[in-house]
């Protein structure tokens, strides 16, 4: 069965069986092997799996709660960034188009972007101002933003592409600072 550490792009923690190259943590959001919270402050970050040949240990007592995503667009979408220590050229080409912030404040401004306080926080932009790897919200659900196309996402993957809106307004997912990353060029891994 699979446990409930998979992030959706919304920013919900799942259980899934659907692998990702990336893991990351928002706090300890668990209690034995039950997630209870949905975050614990806000630094939300996306790490290497591996780092140096150190793994974390998942379902800790009061330590954080390892979280994995399906790719990093979905991370950047749910609201995560690259961890300055173990994904350092990640963190520096990410936060360099936002003038640069220091962790914590590129913390505090993506919190403030992602979370009114008691829900997720959604952006209505034009369909064209979207960069490759931004995340929508259609009738459908969450979908990934490709040049002329969208891809569905689910627990399951990607599902297959649909034509992307020339016109109008789009609910988007994506926080307004990653969106400033993957405009300047941020290369985001996607699945």
């Amino acid at each position: 069965m699979a446990a409930q550490n998979r992030v959706t792009p919304l920013g919900d923690v799942v259980a899934a069986d659907l692998r990702g190259r990336w893991m990351g943590n928002r706090g300890c959001l668990h209690e034995g092997r039950s997630v209870v919270r949905h975050h614990r402050g806000r630094r939300w970050i996306i790490c290497e799996p591996d780092y140096k040949g150190w793994r974390a240990a998942q379902w800790v007592p009061r330590r954080y709660t390892v979280l994995f995503f399906h790719d990093e667009a979905v991370a950047m979408a749910a609201g995560h960034r690259p961890c300055a220590l173990c994904r350092r050229p990640s963190f520096e080409a990410y936060r360099g188009p936002l003038g640069r912030p220091g962790a914590e404040a590129l913390d505090e401004r993506l919190h403030a972007e992602r979370w009114d306080g008691t829900q997720r926080r959604l952006h209505r932009l034009p369909w064209t101002s979207l960069p490759v790897g931004a995340f929508v919200l259609d009738d459908a659900g969450p979908a990934l933003v490709r040049d002329d196309a969208l891809l569905p996402w689910t627990t399951a993957g990607y599902g297959s592409a649909r034509l992307r809106p020339t016109r109008g307004m789009a609910e988007v997912v994506t926080p307004p600072s990653s969106l400033r990353a993957l405009e300047a060029g941020y290369q985001v891994q996607m699945a």
